[in-house]
């Protein structure tokens, strides 16, 4: 056994009374469960430490309590620092600062028992210090390079801080802009959503979990938490069998093929039973049937609102159902240890028992014996303060190339929604006026879900066009225009946790400052959209256009008569017709991170050419919803998209999106050659290339992203019209021509096939199977959904 500072040669793991252990060994089962690693050395470790367990130590390795008063308090006098004293805590979480984090872990290796090293999580949605765009923002720029890159400077930062576990990513696949929490994950296609998820989690934990740069990834939220009915927060789901392993069930598994030692269980339903005591879902499908080996872990008090869902009367047989489903951790609510608690008050008899019987107790010690094997990977156990070195802070944290690399791709994750006569990029020349609430607002560029920001050291909108303008003779004017909305109350709840920024003046007064300083600019940039909290958990919105106050003042702004170019601000995809329709440049900032204000000017002034292309399509209007561009094919489909009596379409709203999905525009153009097939036949077991040719047709540098899309003519099970399976992301100088080509084959082209139970329902108690049946299919390639060249292709048995 390696030399462990978390032990000491006096505590019971390094003494003889080996008589002891064995009858330890008897009556708690330590030793008797063993995982499916082949780490002989993890597994005698482990085995030993169980041995010397007591059931109420077990429990404690499953409790995950929130820090409390630590955040305020010194943690040795705490309340939760006594329950770690005596074994009781496995990890605390959004605890921040490694001289913090050194002291509770030093409690737990020096004070307690047995000296069991802590787990210590964090919201790392984004980004730690260094924070880059919202996820949803980052899906935008369709490189997975930029994707790893974001991820693996969010590790270097947070466990130069402490941290060892994330809670990301999160990799819900979300058809709904009315769901606050579509900003967390990567738009709606599962297959853009399953490379980004298995890139994160690969450069979250790197190639040795023992590397201090790397931490633990969590996947979230399983599962199908992005389908909550009416985009309504916490409410339930319906998606069938069909749906669900086809659409929304993808990400998650490849972010567990990645290796992603966590996952956290959804607040919904699956199947009628909630996610986190679903054992269909924690252990046939997860564990059994995907080869899951990791831990799983609630979200915050799920376990106890089991009684909410009305499937448990209280909180014993909540924490029981959830330990027999496969769940391993329990975020805040404590219901194993509270059972075990309450049962202290009972009979001699009956103390210190639960009411678990022979299953439950092995699924105690199944459930320690991962959350410790995680601590072991994690390195833990050879050197509790791996992550707790005060000196890797100030080299790593907010350093220039992490900033660098943060502004490198926010501006890739923008889209470029509209430019008309080539306004944009902006001659750095003239007067410029900067219009709107969004323009001189610190905290909100960062995004929802950055709890470790600290954004009084990023840059305001203002300031970035400031820097970028000095020594060029430009003028830069500014007025914030308007508040973000009208009503007091509701700006209140979409500016919470800090990002305020309600302005005491009247609307009128703001509006006259505005077009005051508006008729002196020879153009118009408005900063304007969401605040960052509009967005984000428990942020759910039916209205996704405009919010009042703005809108009015970008009509006072469009009368004057001048270009005016908006940046748009947001976290979930909106309606944008007003927009479209009158102003001559949109450009989609969603929220860039920390270094969005530079971003933002490196776009308007031509240093960036924007590449960044939709991840989810804009709505004509939120009635579309849910809505996404894999349309199932239907019995009377709608072609135009346009209203036609007896199909499928709306009477008041085209069937089409206003902006489709894979969109966005460059400030050159590019051309793509007619589509071509290495064959039209192709075997089932063979393989075909699909090819086209891509021309920079304009006068600089960009970069495109080459889109392959199929569609299954004739399955047995309902296919969608169109769906995407590959994507190239090319940068072109100005002449050159790249050719793009993808592989076709069974891999690329199947689907996941229900099995039918004997009653014609697609329910059984088989899992489907990846399937690739005979037939024609459309192989489609080009710059977005609505725009692609089709050949079609015959698969042969």
């Amino acid at each position: 056994m390696k030399n462990n500072p978390s032990f000491h040669h006096s505590s019971p793991l390094y003494r003889g009374g080996w008589g002891v252990l064995v009858i330890l060994f008897f009556l708690l089962g330590g030793c008797a469960q063993r995982t499916d690693t082949q780490d002989a050395e993890m597994n005698r470790f482990i085995d030993r430490l169980m041995a010397q367990m007591t059931l109420e130590e077990k429990l404690g390795q499953l409790n995950l309590p929130v820090s409390g008063d630590i955040v305020t308090g010194e943690p040795r006098e705490s309340n939760v620092g006594e329950d770690i004293r005596r074994g009781r805590v496995g990890g605390l979480f959004n605890v921040k600062g490694a001289a913090t984090i050194r002291e509770i872990q030093r409690i737990a290796v020096e004070e307690s028992r047995l000296g069991i090293p802590l787990l210590f999580g964090m919201d790392v949605i984004h980004g730690y210090e260094t924070v880059f765009p919202i996820p949803l923002a980052l899906s935008c720029s369709w490189d997975m390079e930029a994707v790893e890159r974001s991820a693996q400077i969010a590790a270097a930062e947070a466990t130069a801080d402490g941290i060892c576990w994330t809670f990301s990513p999160m990799v819900d696949i979300c058809h709904d802009g009315r769901w606050g929490r579509i900003s967390e994950g990567n738009g709606e296609d599962p297959y853009l959503g399953s490379r980004i998820a298995e890139a994160m989690v690969r450069s979250y934990q790197g190639t040795d979990l023992k590397d201090p740069a790397t931490m633990m990834a969590c996947v979230k939220h399983f599962a199908l938490y992005g389908a909550v009915e009416a985009g309504r927060e916490y409410n339930n789901v319906y998606p069938d069998d069909h749906h669900m392993f086809n659409e929304y069930m993808p990400p998650y598994k490849a972010a567990v093929d990645a290796g992603a030692g966590s996952v956290m269980a959804a607040f919904n339903t699956v199947h009628g039973i909630p996610a986190t005591g679903n054992r269909w879902l924690l252990t046939d499908l997860l564990r059994d049937h995907w080869g899951f080996g990791g831990f799983v872990v609630s979200d915050y008090t799920a376990v106890e609102e089991l009684m909410d869902h009305g499937v448990c009367a209280d909180l014993a047989s909540s924490a029981i159902q959830c330990l027999d489903a496969g769940l391993d951790m329990d975020m805040v609510s404590c219901g194993l240890l509270k059972t075990y608690d309450a049962s202290l008050q009972s009979s001699p008899k009956e103390r210190g028992l639960l009411p678990l019987g022979e299953t439950g107790e092995r699924s105690v010690n199944s459930a320690c014996r991962r959350v410790l094997e995680a601590k072991y990977k994690l390195g833990l156990f050879d050197d509790p303060y791996r992550y707790c070195d005060t000196t890797r802070r100030a080299a790593v944290i907010l350093s220039p190339e992490h900033r660098a690399e943060a502004r490198r791709i926010a501006s890739e994750s923008m889209v470029l929604l509209k430019n008309d006569r080539n306004l944009l990029p902006l001659d750095k020349k003239g007067t410029i006026a900067l219009i709107g609430p969004l323009a001189d607002t610190r905290p909100n560029m960062s995004g929802t879900w950055a709890v470790a920001a600290v954004p009084w050291r990023y840059k305001t909108v203002r300031e970035g066009l400031e820097d970028a303008l000095k020594g060029t003779g430009a003028r830069l004017l500014y007025a914030k225009g308007s508040n973000l909305m009208y009503d007091e109350a509701a700006e209140a709840i979409g500016t919470m946790f800090g990002r305020e920024m309600r302005d005491s003046r009247s609307a009128e007064v703001m509006r006259a400052e505005a077009l005051r300083i508006a008729r002196q600019a020879d153009v118009i940039v408005a900063a304007m959209g969401e605040a960052s909290e509009m967005s984000g958990e428990c942020s759910s919105r039916v209205n996704i256009e405009m919010p009042d106050a703005q809108h009015d003042l970008l009509v006072e702004l469009a009368k004057l008569g001048k270009p005016v170019v908006l940046v748009h601000f947001a976290g979930r995809p909106t309606v944008l017709n007003w927009e479209t329709e009158h102003l001559p440049a949109v450009l989609e900032a969603w929220f860039g991170g920390s270094e969005t204000a530079d971003a933002v000017a490196d776009i308007l002034f031509g240093e960036v050419n924007p590449s960044g292309r939709l991840t989810v399509q804009l709505p004509r209007h939120v009635g579309q919803y849910p809505f996404s561009y894999r349309q199932m094919r239907t019995s009377r489909r709608n072609d135009g998209g346009e209203f036609a009596k007896f199909v499928t379409c709306y009477a008041d709203v085209s069937n089409w999106p206003l902006y489709p999905f894979g969109y966005g525009l460059s400030y050159t153009s590019f051309e793509y050659s007619p589509m071509t097939l290495s064959d039209s036949v192709m075997p089932m077991d063979g393989e075909v290339r699909a090819s086209v040719t891509v021309t920079n047709t304009g006068k600089r540098e960009g970069t495109e992203v080459v889109q392959l899309y199929i569609g299954d003519r004739v399955a047995k099970a309902v296919r969608p019209y169109k769906e995407l399976r590959g994507f190239e992301r090319i940068t072109l100088q100005p002449g050159e021509s790249k050719e793009v080509s993808f592989s076709i084959n069974a891999e690329r082209m199947g689907y996941y096939l229900c099995q039918q139970s004997s009653d014609g329902s697609s329910r059984s108690s088989a899992f489907p199977v990846w399937t690739l049946e005979p037939g024609e299919v459309e192989i489609m390639i080009g710059p977005n959904a609505r725009a692609t060249d089709m050949r079609l292709l015959t698969i042969e048995e």
